[in-house]
């Protein structure tokens, strides 16, 4: 059965695969994409968000732009982390589709007063769109079927402060309004969160770039390594391949940087993939509160595991998954997609540098 997803993203690097990973999935139907201030700036996600559409000749979905910043502060962007319009190295092709009328947040009220309790909400960047959405309708954790949040670290240091993940830091204010608000949905509509404590296991290398390309049928097979100068391009002839390779490269750069290794953290398409089949992740219960207040410690997701709190649970927090596993199905599937939307590439090619 086709699952319809509400996706919220900052279509930055792993966003993109995300994305694309949706796109590539017989199980998965996309209601409708909110593009989020984050990443980028939300106009340049709902660009990006438009050109990936056209470039895997996406059906129509609509697009819908999010607010432009967070609710009480003002926006902290990360070109240094996806490029200066949020896709690395990529230069995606300028879209023709348009930007929705309705606003993001107006988008999901919409959406889930039409079908309650079938979409599944999948949100990959900040909680704004959301947390605006639950203003005008506070029965929306009732009214959707599923929610899976990439946000957050628990027992793991943070990618953004040492104690905060990005995408809560950008509006943690946001992100305690969602989580206030699940605090009184079923144990069914608690949240599922994939936090840095799993999504920096999903690492990404050179090698699972060479399988996607073989998958597609695409050609030359080519490695990067971190000679390559920010100039080289990819030349494969296949333009999923093409443009992934050139976009995700810039996000093993950035990695590479900071002394973390020739790789990426994949934490959006995990969570795309454990939306559509959360079997792929084991969880625990939790409440989850967002720290506001601390001069050293603000936007610090806190779980208490014990019920010390005497509150419920308002979280599932994906405390263990099989990243291989997962690798196997995100290839398969993108890998399966490119192909069949650009056929007729030889097979076989042996691997060559980037040019």
């Amino acid at each position: 059965m086709r699952q319809r997803i509400i996706l919220d993203v900052d279509t930055g690097v792993d966003d993109s695969l995300a994305l694309l990973y949706l796109l590539a999935s017989p199980d998965a139907e996309i209601a409708g994409i909110a593009s989020t201030a984050g990443n980028v700036p939300a106009a340049q996600v709902a660009i990006n968000n438009l050109a990936w559409l056209e470039l895997a000749r996406a059906p129509e979905i609509e697009v819908a732009l999010g607010a432009a910043d967070p609710l009480e502060i003002p926006l902290r962007t990360t070109e240094d982390t996806h490029g200066p319009h949020g896709v690395g190295y990529a230069e995606l092709p300028t879209p023709i589709r348009r930007i929705s009328t309705r606003s993001a947040a107006q988008m999901w009220v919409d959406l889930v007063r039409r079908h309650p309790g079938e979409l599944v909400g999948l949100c990959t960047g900040p909680l704004t769109n959301l947390a605006l959405a639950l203003r005008e309708e506070p029965d929306l954790p009732r009214l959707l079927r599923r929610l899976v949040i990439m946000g957050g670290a628990f027992n793991h240091p943070g990618n953004t402060t040492p104690t905060t993940e990005w995408n809560i830091h950008v509006d943690p204010e946001a992100a305690k309004v969602v989580f206030d608000a699940f605090s009184f949905a079923p144990p069914d509509r608690r949240p599922i969160v994939c936090a840095l404590d799993i999504t920096e296991s999903i690492e990404m290398r050179p090698t699972h770039l060479i399988r996607l390309a073989e998958r597609a049928g695409s050609h030359p097979i080519e490695t990067v390594s971190p000679a390559d100068p920010p100039e080289a391009r990819s030349v494969a002839s296949n333009p999923i391949i093409r443009h992934l390779t050139d976009a995700v490269r810039f996000y093993f750069d950035f990695h590479d940087g900071y002394d973390l290794g020739y790789l990426a953290h994949m934490h959006d398409p995990f969570a795309a993939a454990v939306a559509l089949d959360p079997a792929l992740a084991r969880t625990r219960p939790a409440t989850v509160d967002i720290e506001l207040e601390g001069a050293l410690t603000r936007a610090t997701t806190v779980a208490d595991w014990a019920g010390i709190w005497g509150r419920p649970p308002n979280a599932d927090i994906v405390v263990g998954t099989d990243p291989v596993r997962f690798f196997d199905r995100m290839i398969a599937r993108i890998g399966d997609h490119a192909r069949a939307l650009y056929p007729g590439q030889p097979v076989g090619d042996p691997v060559t540098r980037l040019r």
